[in-house]
Formats: C-alpha cells, structure tokens, sequence
C-alpha cells in the first residue's frame, strides 16, 4: 500500500510547505497575499499532481497506471497540499494579528470598491450580508479558503493527469 503514496506524501508535503513559503513572503510585499497565493497555487498544483502521478507510474508501478491508481495518488497529493497549505496559513495568521486585520481591511476595501455593482445586481441585502460576513472573518476562513481553492481544481487535474497517462499492462 505504501507504494501507492510514497509519492504522493513527497510531492503533497512539497506543495503544502511551498504553498506555505509562498504566502509567507508574499505578505511582505502585499498588503494582502491572498490572491497571488492563489494564483501560485494555481500553478503549483497541477505540477505536484503531475510530478506524484508520474513518479508513481514510472518508479513504483514499472510503467504502468490505471485511471484509479491516478486518481488515488492525485488524491493524497491535492489533499495533503491543500491540508498542510491551510494548517500553515491558519498558523501564519495567528501568530500575525496584525497581517490577518490588513487582509481583512483589504476585502472590505474591495467590498466597498464593489457596492454600487453589487447592490444593482445581487440586491442590498446580499451586499449587507457579504459586508457582514467579512466582518466577522478570522484567521481560519482565510486559511480554510486557501486550502479549499488547491483541493476543488486539484481534482479536477487529477482526473485529467490520471487520463492522460493511463497506461495498463
């Protein structure tokens, strides 16, 4: 069975810790890092699902790879990314009170940026909720939001990572 994550825990663990990095010294240069972290993280993991999927297949699988061996290794592989990414962002905030107060006075600036479209599409109370709800943010949603938004697309490259190098004997 160990063989089936040998490479997903190395490529996971390596994604999760660079996704971590990424946001640490991104909030040195912006004001809020959480958008360009989620852009890295866009890039980061398909690369990670990509590079466990075929170290699992030419390494440990001696060449071959089913759809299902490729979706479990995407799968430890996204997940551990998106866990470690969330765990180390969530750590990051609480001990940077002030990083995670200008993260939040930025969203509300861009709330506010937004009223007007907001209000003549969705509605005032839709507005009033949004604003409300980023008001009562914490640590822990800007560190769950993060995680979410490398585990949903990692998904989705696995499937098609897993597709792409299927391979049975």
């Amino acid at each position: 069975m160990t063989k089936y994550f040998a490479s997903a825990y190395q490529f996971g663990t390596l994604g999760g810790v660079l996704s971590i990095v990424s946001f640490y010294f991104l909030s040195f240069l912006y004001p809020d890092p959480t958008n360009l972290n989620l852009l890295f993280g866009y890039v980061l993991v398909p690369v990670a699902v990509f590079l466990s999927i075929k170290f699992f297949k030419d390494y440990s699988n001696s060449g071959f790879l089913s759809f299902s061996e490729g979706m479990t290794v995407g799968f430890v592989t996204y997940t551990l990314l998106g866990i470690l990414s969330t765990l180390g962002i969530w750590v990051i905030l609480s001990f940077s009170p002030e990083l995670f107060e200008e993260i939040k006075m930025q969203k509300l600036e861009v709330l506010l940026e937004s009223k007007a479209m907001i209000i003549s599409q969705l509605g005032e109370n839709s507005y009033l909720a949004t604003e409300g709800s980023l008001k009562e943010m914490s640590p822990w949603d800007v560190a769950l939001n993060d995680g979410l938004w490398k585990i949903v697309p990692g998904m989705f490259f696995s499937i098609i990572i897993s597709i792409i190098f299927r391979k049975n004997p």
